[in-house]
């Protein structure tokens, strides 16, 4: 279980909890891109707190379809994909209005298909090498672990503030 912040402890056996076996849901996730950092909360509660990779491009918010720029602001979490190119996938709402009307007077398409998502199906790289850089075209990338506990306390829509 390592590299889930578990927040809870068996009274038992003092044996960490994974946050997704009680059975909680998510109703936030906050992402930290300077600190390569994903929270995830039930209210107050934080039930994960995971390592990231961005897009290749990390610094700035997504301008445009193919400049590698994970987006910032608000969004929702609003779409689970079980069937995708990753380890799961959970869609980013964006683009949202505002991305869309700044693409729009710049003449450019926003881009999409914003995800949260595991490893690539049949990576040549392990993951513990994969998550060590940004690697991905916009996306923030878990390990196959993370988005497994992920997709387990996420039932869509949930919102998802990500901070420069």
């Amino acid at each position: 279980m390592r590299g889930i912040c578990l927040g809870l402890t068996c009274l038992a056996c003092s044996t960490p909890v994974p946050a997704f076996a009680t059975g909680k849901k998510a109703s936030f996730v906050y992402i930290d891109k300077s600190d390569r950092e994903m929270f995830v909360f039930a209210g107050r509660e934080q039930l994960l707190r995971y390592r990231i990779a961005l897009g290749r491009v990390p610094l700035g918010h997504k301008q445009q379809e193919g400049d590698k720029r994970t987006p910032e602001g608000r969004y929702l979490l609003d779409w689970k994909n079980p069937n995708s190119r990753y380890h799961r996938s959970i869609r980013v709402s964006y683009p949202n209005a505002a991305d869309r009307q700044a693409a729009r007077r710049r003449g450019v398409s926003p881009g999409g298909d914003i995800m949260i998502h595991g490893q690539p199906n049949r990576s040549p790289l392990p993951a513990a090498q994969l998550q060590t850089f940004d690697w991905t075209d916009g996306c923030i990338a878990l390990t196959d672990a993370q988005m497994d506990a992920l997709w387990d306390v996420i039932d869509t829509p949930v919102p998802i503030l990500i901070v420069p």
